[in-house]
């Protein structure tokens, strides 16, 4: 990599604004979700956050989704699905696990609106992209923000830290493991009474299936699938896991172990 390439931008000045069309899919999934009354600040927020990313997004891999009018439809609107399951609690701080380009957990973090908000990306190079994105919606947004934080690490070291482990109303996950393992992963993390969402697509009976077991012994109750009704997002469902019990002490085990021993539906838990 040239040693004199030009650092990628933390601002959006002289980047180039979304098409009028992704403006207007953005305005009506917004509408279409009941949000269109988010404030001007919240919503340029959203629009500046792309912006943000299509930018990086040429030098550094962040999302494959290269057009802005997908972007809007895949990622922010995709994201917001989940801002009435999580309002409806009373939730107004989240954990986003494995959040990449910073989705689902900044447009979240904007719209519920979030009083704390962490990030979560094992890749340095995400995590330092959602660094920048989080210093930009300070600017854009101001206290709608809430505070937000990233840790360039695995949650596996979170759920080993008593700040974190059982302290998150809502982690909230997309497209980053399947059920069985992401509930191993994220319900450590979620304190009794919290959530898990998870977004998913369809078919998903097999993998609900598989997830049973461990969503059950690791303190989940019962799933419930949320469709989505979005123009382009039909497939799509929200999977919300409250969190009923304590998860047993040695969970989540390391990746070789969940590998080896996964915990599949009609088994009991394993040792750690």
């Amino acid at each position: 990599m040239s040693q004199d390439r030009e650092p990628l931008p933390s601002r959006v000045e002289g980047l180039p604004p979304l098409p009028a069309e992704a403006l207007a899919a953005l305005a009506e999934g917004l509408a279409t979700l009941g949000l269109d009354d988010l404030a001007e600040p919240v919503v340029r927020g959203l629009v500046d956050q792309l912006r943000l990313l299509l930018a990086w997004n040429q030098s550094i891999n962040l999302s494959a989704i290269r057009t802005a009018e997908a972007a809007v439809r895949e990622h922010i609107l995709d994201s917001l699905t989940a801002v009435f399951a999580l309002r409806e609690r009373g939730l107004d701080a989240l954990l986003d696990l494995g959040s990449g380009g910073g989705y689902p957990g900044l447009p979240l973090a904007l719209a519920l609106p979030a009083r704390r908000t962490l990030l979560v990306e094992s890749v340095a190079k995400k995590a330092a992209f959602l660094s920048a994105a989080a210093g930009l919606l300070r600017v854009d947004a101001g206290p709608a923000t809430g505070e937000i934080e990233v840790f360039n690490g695995r949650a596996e070291a979170l759920a080993e830290d008593r700040r974190h482990r059982e302290r998150w109303p809502a982690v909230v996950a997309r497209a980053i493991a399947a059920l069985p393992e992401l509930a191993e992963v994220a319900l450590p993390l979620v304190t009794p009474g919290g959530l898990l969402v998870a977004w998913k697509r369809r078919p998903l009976d097999a993998e609900l299936g598989a997830a049973a077991t461990a969503i059950e012994l690791l303190g989940g109750g019962p799933p419930r699938i949320l469709p989505i009704t979005l123009a382009g997002l039909e497939d799509h469902v929200l999977v919300v896991v409250e969190k009923v019990a304590a998860t047993p002490a040695g969970y989540p085990r390391d990746p070789a172990q969940r590998r080896r021993l996964p915990l599949l539906a009609g088994e009991r838990l394993p040792s750690p």
